[in-house]
């Protein structure tokens, strides 16, 4: 009885954390905190009163993330949607800060099974829902190329696996950038083009 009570309890507790992550992440990524969306004069007027609270918010996130030990396995891959809808936000700090993530969950994946593979689908699905919805930009590929990869040179056992992976997502973000461009191009050639490519 001892034994299932406490099984229950880690269960529980998994659920706990699951919401507050999935709560985190839809509070940032509310429409109403969407600065860059604003007109010039109330962009200013929310940041000298409020600052922007997505940053403060995606912080927490990150140090909450960093904070559940063995425990991260249990959020791979159920958590790479979210974290990556984050890293999406186009706050710069934010994305230097949250990225990173993204490496401990292959780290941490990799560690358990060898392998990174869960991470990895996971992510090439998410991505293409998000970029198709208006998310993503070259600096956004840029930033995770680099930080991926600065990460991964620590780690000399998972850095060939690592950058064969961000070589994958690159070409398939600047494919799907292409094609998200495209779609309000009126030529039907660079479209079906672009459509080709992406397939």
């Amino acid at each position: 009885l001892l034994s299932q009570n406490y099984c229950n309890f880690l269960i529980f507790n998994l659920q706990l954390w699951n919401n507050y992550f999935h709560l985190a992440v839809a509070f940032i990524t509310q429409d109403s905190l969407q600065l860059e969306n604003f007109s010039l004069a109330k962009y200013n007027k929310i940041q000298n009163k409020y600052g922007d609270m997505r940053r403060l918010i995606g912080f927490a996130i990150r140090d909450m993330w960093y904070k559940l030990g063995q425990n991260k396995i249990c959020f791979i891959p159920g958590m790479v949607g979210p974290i990556l809808e984050m890293t999406l936000i186009p706050e710069v700090e934010l994305r230097k800060a949250t990225i990173p993530i993204f490496f401990d969950m292959m780290l941490c994946e990799h560690q358990r099974t060898g392998e990174f593979r869960k991470f990895e689908n996971e992510i090439i699905l998410k991505l293409d829902h998000e970029v198709e919805g208006g998310r993503g930009d070259e600096h956004y590929m840029q930033l995770f190329e680099s930080i991926l990869t600065e990460c991964a040179h620590q780690y000399p056992y998972i850095t060939k696996s690592v950058e064969s992976f961000v070589s994958l997502v690159k070409g398939l973000l600047e494919k799907l950038l292409d094609y998200r461009t495209v779609m309000n191009d009126e030529s039907k050639d660079n479209r079906m083009s672009c459509t080709v490519n992406l397939l």
